[in-house]
């Protein structure tokens, strides 16, 4: 929950864990941070004890301090991945987390999500948490799609979308739609 821009005592979300350094959770050296929490348990899920909302260790002001600090005390950090669970299971919560990432890191976000990106443009509390991630994985793992020759994704539908890009600026901010597919 948001207290004037800050996580009070009794926020929802809860961190599973996080990385300081990683070469896994895309592109280049990242922060990762995995949150707790998601409902769409994908057959084969590769991280199954992050369904539970109430994984881990609640997040708290304190936790997120500590967490900016490792970030910024990192020169060669390339970025942030948010990854679970599925991050956008408290959009919420979420969307206060980018805030402050966004404003007291310089660094790129990357974040993992089951949902497609239609399915979050059709949700008004997810839209300011889209307009805060640089680039966005989207889709749920479908095991029958399983490559793991995939750079940073677990199947093929899933997609690496640059929210950054002026095209999807357009669509995210302004709430348009996405061109169908033929």
């Amino acid at each position: 929950m948001e207290i004037g821009g800050f996580f009070s005592p009794f926020t929802e979300m809860h961190l599973l864990y996080r990385y300081q350094e990683t070469i896994s959770d895309g592109p280049g050296l990242r922060y990762s941070i995995y949150l707790a929490g998601c409902s769409h348990h994908c057959p084969g899920c590769h991280n199954p004890s992050s369904h539970d909302p109430m994984g881990g260790i609640e997040l708290t002001e304190e936790v997120l301090r500590d967490i900016i600090a490792e970030i910024n005390s990192n020169p060669l950090l390339d970025g942030i991945t948010l990854s679970g669970g599925d991050p956008f299971f408290n959009p919420a919560e979420l969307t206060v987390l980018l805030r402050r990432l966004r404003a007291e890191t310089q660094l790129p976000i990357l974040c993992y999500t089951g949902y497609t990106l239609e399915e979050l443009l059709e949700k008004e509390e997810c839209r300011e948490a889209l307009t805060l991630i640089d680039t966005l994985i989207d889709g749920r793992f479908v095991r029958e799609l399983y490559d793991p020759n995939l750079p940073f994704r677990g199947s093929s539908n899933q997609r690496i979308i640059h929210l950054s890009d002026e095209k999807y600026q357009l669509i995210v901010r302004k709430g348009l739609s996405l061109p169908k597919k033929n």
